[in-house]
């Protein structure tokens, strides 16, 4: 802030001008236009995981492939295999043939995919066609060609978000999968305990549990139960205070009802949800 025009205010306001109270206005001005970006730049930078708006297919990918190039797309699939040290292939419908989709991690954080191949992952990011030189130009990528040889100009996705997209029953049965892992998880709203906590049901899996859900911060939308919403956060142990710890979170609440939910949910998984959407 030191470099603000308005440091010039009281010498220019020295000669009895008025462009001292015009500074102030630019000041006071610029600090909007700063507020507004700000809030613009969190915005943008939560935005891109909601890739639950809009899932593409796959398949409509690969038969309309001129119509996506050069789109950001969202996905949710199930990996077929891995390619590279940085890609993996994808097919909704592997049962029925087709080639897969090559997924390129451009996104700067290493994926490591699930040991279960049943659990989906959650993309999001550009389609090019798979030209290796120009994917690298233009992501600054470093791409091993030996291993991309059967998708050359075919479909790519190159990804900028990665996420793992179980079910709540999948995360309650088998947690230590997830516990330090960002997960899209998309279910419905059951048992509303505060407007902090919340479980996500267990999707129609016989003899699955429902996920405990910890929001961070205060929903955008109003949640209501039986919504169907898509969470995106961390998967941790339920013990509160190293949540708080972790998070830097004040939970408030009193030392009866910590007792009370940790007993009842100890040893259990939380879904520490960064963003809820609709």
């Amino acid at each position: 802030m030191n470099q603000l025009p308005g440091n010039k205010v009281d010498n220019d306001s020295k000669d009895g001008d008025t462009s001292g109270c015009f500074t102030n206005v630019g000041v006071l001005l610029l600090l909007i236009v700063l507020a507004m970006l700000t809030r613009g730049c969190n915005f943008f930078v939560s935005e891109p995981q909601n890739i639950t708006s809009q899932i593409t297919n796959t398949n409509e990918i690969k038969r309309e492939t001129d119509d996506f190039i050069g789109k950001s797309v969202a996905i949710r699939s199930k990996p077929v295999q891995r390619i590279g040290l940085r890609s993996f292939a994808v097919n909704d419908r592997r049962l029925f043939g087709g080639k897969p989709i090559v997924v390129i991690n451009a996104s700067g954080v290493p994926f490591n995919l699930p040991e279960d191949r049943n659990i989906e992952v959650q993309v999001t990011g550009q389609v090019r066609n798979l030209n290796i030189p120009e994917i690298e130009r233009k992501f600054k990528l470093k791409i091993q060609d030996e291993y991309y040889k059967d998708y050359i100009n075919q479909p790519a996705i190159i990804a900028h978000y990665i996420a793992l997209a179980p079910k709540p029953a999948q995360v309650t049965a088998q947690p230590q999968q997830y516990y330090g892992r960002r997960v899209a998880i998309i279910g419905e709203v059951k048992d509303i305990q505060s407007p902090s906590l919340l479980k996500l049901d267990e999707d129609k899996l016989i003899g699955g549990s429902d996920l405990l859900v910890l929001l961070k911060h205060p929903s955008r939308v109003a949640i209501n139960e039986g919504q169907t919403v898509a969470i995106i956060g961390e998967v941790r142990p339920f013990v509160i205070a190293d949540i708080e710890r972790n998070y830097n979170l004040n939970l408030n609440w009193g030392w009866n009802l910590r007792k009370k939910l940790e007993a009842e949910y100890k040893n259990t998984p939380v879904l520490v949800a960064d963003s809820v959407y609709p």
